[in-house]
Formats: C-alpha cells, structure tokens, sequence
C-alpha cells in the first residue's frame, strides 16, 4: 500500500506529539526502566524519519563510547570506575548477535542484542565461548540516530535519580581481527551536524 508524502507527514507529527506527551510504553524491568532527563523528558529515537527502524539503526554502523555523562550534566572520564566497563567499540550485527572491545582493541562481549520496537531499551546477553550466557542486561535508550547512540545506566537500581548516559558515537573502526571495512572507511560517511564526534579511521 502506497502513503502519501502527507499522510506520511500527518503521521509522523502524530507520533512525536504522542512522545512529546509522554506516550512512550514500556515492558523493561522495574530496574530498567527509563528515567526522564532533566527536562522531564525521554529522547525519542530518529529512526523513524531516516526510514530505519531502531535495530536497523543500531546494526548500521560501529559505534564507539565517546562520553559519558552524569544526571547532573557532568561530563564524567571514560576511566572512572562508575563507567569504565561501558566503554569501548561495538559491533551489533543485523543477524542478532554483536561483539564488543576495549578501546585498545582487546576483547570484551559477545553475545545476542535486541531494541524494542520504539527504540526505547536495548537488550544484550553476554556469552562465553562455549555459547553459556554469562549475564542479560536491558538499559533505555536516551538517544539512538545514525550518528550517536546513548544509553541509561544506574549504579543502583533502586535508585533511579543516580545515573549516568553512556554515549558512543558513529565510526568506521574496523572490527578487531577482521578485513572488513566500516560505514565510512572511503571518506563517504555525512560528517552531520550537531554535537557528535565523527571517529575517522581505526584511530583511537
């Protein structure tokens, strides 16, 4: 069936004046839950308008963590213990399953991933490699476009006026031990606008 450029419009106006208003649903866990940001808001995903659903956003390019920043705004170092083990490259393939590194290269995750259908909570498991799941882990999504994708973090769950956003950023870092090229690596990735920071090359 064929939309119409103005109905597609109408529709969309739609579904952000339902998130500006709060119609975000959710079936995360108590602890997982997503918190609203100092405006009182949850970011919506951009997927939408780029003709991506969340997943495929997620799975279209690598991702480095670049920043991570408190509930208060702060900017935190990506070596404070509060969030050092959330830094690091990231690799979520379109078949459901991701790799993750440190910064140095070194390897970190495997395991299964999924985003919910608004793009609101990621979820991975992490396996060793006898395919055993070692832990499940399910964070909201504060921000998830083309070219920055941030998550939620609580250092206690019950807590969830403590936290820290996690964010990584789009790159063409090759992944650790393969040929393959990342979106970008010919010099043909939008370098955008606004307050991302476009990772260039297999440079940390």
């Amino acid at each position: 069936m064929n939309i119409s450029p103005v109905s597609r419009r109408i529709a969309l106006s739609t579904v952000a004046a339902a998130v500006a208003a709060g119609a975000v649903f959710s079936v995360a866990p108590a602890n997982a839950a997503p918190a609203p940001a100092q405006d009182g808001t949850v970011s919506a995903s951009a997927s939408a308008w780029q003709g991506l659903t969340p997943s495929q956003t997620l799975a279209s390019t690598p991702w480095k963590t670049t920043s991570a920043v408190d509930q208060d705004g702060n900017r935190v170092a990506l070596d404070n213990p509060a969030v050092s083990s959330f830094v690091g490259w990231a690799y979520f393939k379109a078949d459901g399953t991701y790799t993750m590194y440190n910064l140095d290269d070194s390897p970190k995750l495997k395991g299964d991933w999924t985003v919910n259908a608004d793009g609101t909570e990621r979820w991975i498991n992490a396996k060793n490699d006898a395919g055993d799941v070692l832990f499940q882990r399910v964070v909201p999504i504060t921000e998830l476009t083309k070219n920055v994708f941030t998550y939620r973090v609580f250092p206690n769950a019950a807590d969830t006026s403590v936290y820290y956003d996690i964010v990584h950023t789009k790159t063409n870092h090759v992944e650790p031990g393969t040929d393959a090229k990342g979106p970008g690596a010919n010099g043909q990735a939008s370098q955008g606008q606004g307050g991302y920071h476009f990772n260039n090359g297999n440079q940390h």
